[in-house]
């Protein structure tokens, strides 16, 4: 039956259930920067009633719950654009570096290489005999030689470091994978006591959409709290009670493949089924851009190898062979091994005596033929690329726009990745993120409740003075 100790019980519940109130404010306060955090809020509900003439008494008020303001599906939607968002970045980062190696705005480049190339050769047609004009032609291969091992190299070098990248992110992965597993049992252990695990939910998102920005998973949440994280073509990396493990294997390039580690150690190659995060960017510009401008160099290299050394080869040059008496004959001019950009170079037997190289197309026309040198100087405009539709040039200038091209897509996909996870970011923010004006509201509303309650209580207090009394 309600009485005097009836009321001042009520007035206890809503005391202490407002002070509850202002708790949680004050957390929502203390973390307005914190990155992650997920707003709280104290869900009240009447407490159980009584039953009383001439009906039901209400017994007070009381905290049932304290509840995070979270909006899962936007929270996965950040998820997926982080994946993406990884993926770009990693491979803008990478190509703006390539391009670099492409760049010919300093004057230094491959185009201007080729062009003093060809130039020294029409140099050396005007004065077939001219020493000036032979030394001239051999220091301007060289200097093609170079550039195009240089390019070569280095494009070579983006893929190393990137093969480094991908080694490290494989330990961030891991240290990730643990910690969520790690924070799948605390939230177990709260959760089912029937409590809410507010702030460790907060920080396994937090991990989730950091992993998600290296590697793209697939996630999914049991009835007990614990997210389960797939990766590659649905292999575990997180299954409560465990965290399984990727690692890196070094296949027949040299290069590291990631690779999904059984319970037992034994690996799965899961390269291939990477399909985002920054791995996904590192091994597309390692295996695919990369890999490809170096094959084209290898191609543009091994193209003007030939050609130029089958003209060489045919002519004849100033010197004398002192086995035959004539003059020296069947030379390549450049050597290369395997006909690789890399190792590309200039015979060093012409660098030794550039009288070796062979502007004559006759033994008996020395030293005055200049047809060979005519010949190969005429290389330059000869479809000798692309089965014969692009010259050397044409070829060269194509895989620079293929360059510029694939970094210009990679910065726009970049571009719009960022503005999505940013419009995803700020929606989260206005359902989940702490309003400073707000929680200062909730803060005034929740202490003038305080103080009613106290002044219930304090009410309470004379009534039971003035029984009191009476006795």
């Amino acid at each position: 039956m309600p009485d005097i100790y009836g009321i001042l019980s009520t007035a206890s519940r809503s005391l202490l259930t407002q002070q509850k109130a202002i708790d949680v404010t004050g957390q929502n306060i203390a973390n307005v920067n914190t990155p992650g955090y997920s707003r709280q809020r104290v869900v009240m509900q009447p407490n159980t009633p009584i039953a009383f003439e001439p009906g039901q008494m209400g017994t007070g008020v009381k905290a049932a719950e304290i509840e995070r303001i979270y909006d899962r599906y936007v929270g996965g939607q950040i998820n997926r654009e982080s994946m993406n968002l990884g993926q770009w970045e990693a491979a803008e980062g990478a190509l703006q570096r390539i391009e670099l190696v492409f760049d010919e705005t300093s004057g230094v480049g491959l185009n201007q290489s080729l062009n003093e190339f060809w130039s020294a050769w029409q140099d050396l047609v005007s004065n077939p005999g001219g020493y000036s004009e032979r030394t001239v032609l051999a220091s301007r291969s060289q200097t093609l030689s170079r550039t195009i091992n240089n390019m070569s190299n280095n494009l070579q070098q983006i893929q190393a470091d990137y093969d480094t990248n991908i080694g490290g992110a494989i330990g961030e992965i891991n240290a990730i994978a643990s910690q969520i597993a790690d924070l799948n049992h605390k939230i177990s252990q709260v959760e089912v006591a029937g409590q809410n695990s507010n702030d460790y939910r907060d920080q396994r998102d937090l991990l989730l959409k950091d992993l998600a920005t290296l590697i793209d998973v697939t996630t999914f949440e049991n009835d007990a709290g614990q997210v389960t994280v797939l990766v590659g073509d649905g292999k575990p990396l997180v299954q409560s009670p465990y965290a399984w493990e990727l690692s890196t294997r070094t296949n027949a390039s040299g290069l590291q493949d990631v690779v999904w580690l059984e319970r037992d150690g034994s690996p799965t190659d899961i390269t291939a089924a990477i399909d985002g995060g920054k791995l996904k960017g590192w091994i597309d510009v390692r295996d695919g851009y990369a890999a490809d401008y170096i094959h084209a160099l290898d191609d543009l290299t091994e193209a003007i190898v030939t050609e130029v050394n089958a003209l060489h080869q045919s002519g004849f040059g100033l010197s004398i062979d002192p086995v035959s008496g004539l003059p020296v004959t069947g030379q390549d001019f450049f050597v290369a091994s395997g006909i690789t950009a890399a190792s590309m170079s200039v015979n060093p037997d012409i660098l030794g005596d550039v009288n070796r190289i062979a502007a004559a197309t006759t033994a008996a026309t020395v030293p005055g033929d200049n047809r060979n040198a005519v010949a190969i100087a005429a290389l330059q405009s000869q479809g000798t690329m692309m089965g014969g539709k692009a010259t050397f040039d044409d070829f060269y200038s194509a895989l620079v726009g293929r360059v510029g091209n694939d970094v210009r897509q990679a910065s726009a996909n970049h571009d719009y990745e960022v503005a999505m996870v940013s419009q995803l970011e700020n929606y989260r923010e206005s359902v989940a993120g702490v309003s400073l004006d707000e929680e200062m509201i909730n803060l005034v509303k929740y202490q003038h409740a305080y103080e009613a309650a106290a002044r219930v209580i304090n009410t309470v207090d004379e009534m039971l003075d003035t029984v009191l009394n009476m006795a």
